[in-house]
């Protein structure tokens, strides 16, 4: 199985980041994306492809553009949440599907998503439909995580967090190998 990992935005993304500049998203979804990959290489048949990079942002077309060539059976971008450019009180955890809801990311994000709310104890809300780039323009079943908001202060301290980007990364691949069965390596 064919994997693409998706820490969304990039290192130098405009406005991606806490209102007191102590995280940018990508920190987060750099990390959280690490820990995925090293547990998804634990199972058998599986292919991972990074489509972010450290050093520079990557367009949403050349993430898709990459994926679509690849020909990669599952796309899954990772991200952080916010609601305005100051603190707020939103709070809690959604996964996104493309606005048509195909069957297949329906499944994924439910599966995820259950496992995202289970792990962390986050508020539920919920599986929702986008039309986003990395969903409209991917050919494959692809879903798109927000692991809590930025702009939340409870939140924020979590998302800086190795222990809680490990709970995503671990929530995030329990959906994946619950929704298509992988099996362990040597299992």
């Amino acid at each position: 199985m064919k994997i693409v990992i998706d820490a969304g935005h990039g290192p130098g993304t405009p406005g991606k980041r806490c209102p007191d500049d102590s995280m940018r998203e990508f920190h987060f979804n750099a990390a959280t994306a690490d820990f995925a990959a090293a547990l998804l290489k634990q199972y058998e048949n599986v292919e991972i492809l990074f489509t972010h990079a450290e050093i520079r942002d990557v367009s949403l077309q050349e993430r898709t553009d990459c994926a679509n060539a690849w020909k990669a059976d599952l796309f899954v971008s990772i991200h952080a949440n916010a609601s305005g450019n100051d603190w707020s009180a939103a709070r809690g955890i959604e996964t996104f599907v493309y606005t048509t809801r195909p069957a297949s990311a329906v499944a994924l994000a439910n599966a995820v998503q259950r496992q995202l709310i289970k792990l962390t104890g986050l508020v539920d809300r919920g599986v929702k439909a986008g039309d986003l780039h990395v969903l409209r323009e991917t050919r494959m079943t692809a879903i798109l995580c927000e692991c809590g908001f930025m702009t939340n202060r409870d939140e924020a301290e979590l998302l800086r967090s190795n222990a809680y980007r490990q709970k995503c990364a671990l929530a995030i691949v329990a959906g994946i190998v619950e929704t298509y069965g992988l099996k362990k390596n040597g299992g």
